[in-house]
């Protein structure tokens, strides 16, 4: 079995392979479009794709605990894409996934500041192990009580784990069960990143319970108005933004 000492070297040499791909003009644009604390590298996408391919082909018959000790020494680097690097990896393992509760799940997501982070690890991590059990509904409405704005944002971002089929998601009563209780805690709530949120969660339940969103809608006057443009938009024609289905039209 591989030892702690040996999950940091890994960690130490993808964050090493990660600053040879720094990308000044993606690095200057990705700091205004997703500001943080976390130092932000400016890695392009495909490179973080092939780096994240290599790190599960070396993990791939690893334990699933050492799996977890690589993302946590990643995550102690504490840069932006080292952290997405870290969740992603995660979710190609999901033995470790199995690991995580509550308490893991706290620590993963701490330090969490920009919206890259959060819906990384709410749709890769947070999300999946709570649609498999690892946590209960209680723990995610802790978190939509949160005075932190992420937190909160992680809430609503894991229902994208129960309700788009790209994540994962099968819909189904549970999955809308559990979206609208979380919107119905935050619907009142008009931080600029929950709103966001909010409306991801909602067209994700339009996906495949189009007369419950709808209904949420109609019976919450006081959701933002984005919220109701954005879900509104995607209920009547599949699209957030009705200028790109005019355009697909076209």
């Amino acid at each position: 079995m591989s030892t702690a000492s040996e999950a940091r070297q890994l960690a130490t040499e993808a964050d090493a392979r990660l600053r040879a791909k720094t990308n000044p003009e993606r690095q200057e644009f990705t700091q205004g479009y997703f500001p943080s604390r976390l130092e932000n590298l400016g890695v392009a996408l495909t490179d973080m794709r092939v780096l994240l391919r290599d790190l599960a082909k070396r993990t791939k018959k690893e334990h699933p605990e050492h799996v977890l000790e690589v993302a946590r020494a990643i995550l102690v680097q504490r840069t932006l894409e080292g952290r997405n690097l870290a969740y992603l990896l995660l979710n190609k393992r999901p033995d470790t996934l199995a690991l995580l509760g509550q308490k893991e799940l706290d620590e993963l997501g701490q330090g969490n500041d920009n919206w890259t982070s959060v819906d990384t690890f709410g749709c890769y991590v947070a999300g999946p192990v709570w649609r498999e059990g690892g946590i209960k509904d209680a723990s995610v409405k802790r978190w939509a009580r949160s005075k932190d704005r992420w937190w909160r944002r992680t809430a609503l971002v894991c229902t994208i784990a129960w309700n788009m089929p790209s994540r994962g998601g099968r819909g189904g009563a549970d999955a809308t069960r559990r979206t609208l209780a979380l919107c119905e805690l935050l619907s009142a709530d008009h931080d600029d990143m929950v709103v966001k949120g909010m409306s991801w969660a909602l067209r994700g339940l339009a996906l495949h319970a189009p007369e419950d969103a709808r209904g949420f809608l109609a019976d919450h006057p006081e959701l933002h108005s984005r919220v109701k443009r954005e879900v509104g938009n995607k209920l009547e024609t599949g699209k957030k933004t009705p200028s790109f289905a005019r355009r697909k039209k076209a």
